[in-house]
């Protein structure tokens, strides 16, 4: 039963994975990859530049993203959090993401510290950050 429950919360959430698996392409071309407790995390080569200024890390499904290592272990409990919250939203997770963003900055809170889904995972607890006092990423 419980092997019936983890397959159904892979499928779930697979649309996204499969977004993360697009991601992990650019890992193949010097990056590294690793399995952690059933979640594929994949960091450096040219995730160092293709995830922007936007972000350090970037959870996509059952998929981990991260510029490098050490923005991975510390970030790590934060978005296995996230791929337990995309297990549980499965494809609408994206779109209810974005909405309830947009709904913090219409509402005059900031869309990424104040959004429900990074408060979930830990966000005012964990947040690194910058010496400027920006939030680097979760």
């Amino acid at each position: 039963m419980i092997r019936l429950i983890r397959l159904t919360r892979y499928l779930w959430a697979s649309p996204n994975t499969l977004l993360g698996l697009m991601g992990m392409l650019f890992a193949l071309a010097g990056g590294h990859m690793e399995r952690k407790a059933g979640v594929l995390e994949a960091w450096g080569g040219p995730l160092r530049w293709a995830l922007g200024p936007w972000a350090d890390v970037i959870t996509l499904g059952h998929v981990i993203l991260a510029r490098d290592r050490d923005l991975l272990d510390r970030w790590r409990r934060h978005e296995h959090i996230h791929v337990r919250q995309y297990e549980r939203w499965g494809p609408f997770f994206l779109p209810v993401y974005v909405l309830l963003g947009v709904w913090c900055w219409g509402t005059g809170r900031h869309p990424y510290r104040d959004h429900p889904f990074e408060r979930e995972a830990g966000l005012d607890v964990d947040c690194p950050r910058r010496p400027e006092g920006k939030v680097t990423q979760g």
